[in-house]
Parts: structure tokens; C-alpha cells; sequence
């Protein structure tokens, strides 16, 4: 993709993004995209087929780049300056969040958020996967790994949630040992 690609479909995220802050989802038009993102139709249709079709590249581009960077530990943005990166992939991964990226918290609070918190949690299975469920031993061959996976990762979107919605007061580091303890005993 060429670098006026590049800034086109940035626009189009911006705007839709910031489209996404004001109104549910389904009420957002392509045209209100559009005319924000100061873009043509066919210059819309040409990068998506549908308004679908932009949510789910937007969540794709936004969760990938945190989950591929909490399992990354040499991908620090600057984080760890002072020390080194947390042994904990989850604290990686809230101290990520916290940064706010992309105002990727105010998506996660939006009024369309159920969208945006689904395709977290998807994200996050892959990485629960890889970094906690092979990574301990199998005291649980009693359950499903699925079923672990699906578990943790909604343990963690709520705990999130709940963060946003008492106004982000606890540090990354303090959230992390609140989850570590109570997944800790199910691991």
C-alpha cells in the first residue's frame, strides 16, 4: 500500500472512530464517514466493501498491534525506559491500554462497545493461548482448553471494563496483580 493509501484509510479510521465516539454504530452512515474523513464514495468503496467490512479491519489493526506487542516483549514504545519490560504478558498488555493508542479506551466505552469488546476478546484468545494456557502446566486436564481460554480472556475484558468505568484510578501494574491472583488458582 502506497503512502496516500496509507493516509486515506487513516482518515477514514479517524473519522470513523471519532463517528463512533458520538453514535452507536449502527446509526453511523457511510456518507457521514465520508464527509468527515473529507473523502469521495468510490474512495470509500475502493478501500471497503461495507461499513462492516471497516469495523472489523479498525479492530483487527487496533487489537492486533496491542496483542502483538504485549507478545512481543522487545516492542516497548518507550514503556520501559526506566527498567524492564513486566514478566506478566497481561500487565504488557494493560500498560498498552493505558497508553490509549488510537483512543482505543474510549472505543472500549463507547455506546457501540459490545462490537469492539467481542473482537478484543477474540483477540485476546491467541494470545492466552500462547502465553498462559501452553505455557502452565496442565493441572486442569480435567477442562476444555477452549473453555479455559474463553474464560480468562472474558475475565480480562470485564476487568477492563470495570477500570474504564471507575475512571482508570488503579496502574497497570496494580490491575495486573489483582488478575494474576484470581486467575492464579484456576492455572
Amino acid at each position: 500500500m502506497d503512502r496516500r493509501q496509507q493516509k486515506t484509510r487513516a482518515a477514514i479510521f479517524q473519522a470513523f472512530s471519532r463517528l463512533l465516539e458520538r453514535k452507536r454504530f449502527e446509526n453511523i452512515t457511510v456518507q457521514e464517514i465520508i464527509d468527515l474523513a473529507n473523502i469521495g464514495r468510490s474512495t470509500f468503496y475502493a478501500h471497503f466493501e461495507t461499513k462492516d467490512d471497516l469495523l472489523k479491519e479498525l479492530c483487527e489493526e487496533l487489537f492486533s498491534h496491542i496483542v502483538d506487542s504485549a507478545m512481543d516483549c522487545t516492542h516497548t514504545h518507550g514503556l520501559y525506559s526506566e527498567g524492564n519490560a513486566p514478566e506478566s504478558v497481561f500487565c504488557h498488555l494493560l500498560q498498552h491500554l493505558a497508553e490509549n493508542d488510537n483512543h482505543i479506551l474510549q472505543l472500549l466505552s463507547c455506546e457501540s462497545n459490545e462490537i469492539f469488546l467481542r473482537y478484543f476478546k477474540d483477540s485476546l484468545n491467541e494470545l492466552i493461548h500462547m502465553q498462559v494456557v501452553n505455557r502452565t502446566s496442565r493441572k486442569m486436564a480435567c477442562l476444555p482448553e477452549d473453555f479455559l481460554v474463553n474464560h480468562i480472556s472474558g475475565s480480562f475484558v470485564e476487568m477492563v471494563l470495570w477500570w474504564l468505568k471507575g475512571g482508570r484510578k488503579q496502574a497497570p501494574e496494580e490491575l495486573d496483580r489483582y488478575f494474576r491472583a484470581v486467575i492464579g488458582p484456576v492455572l
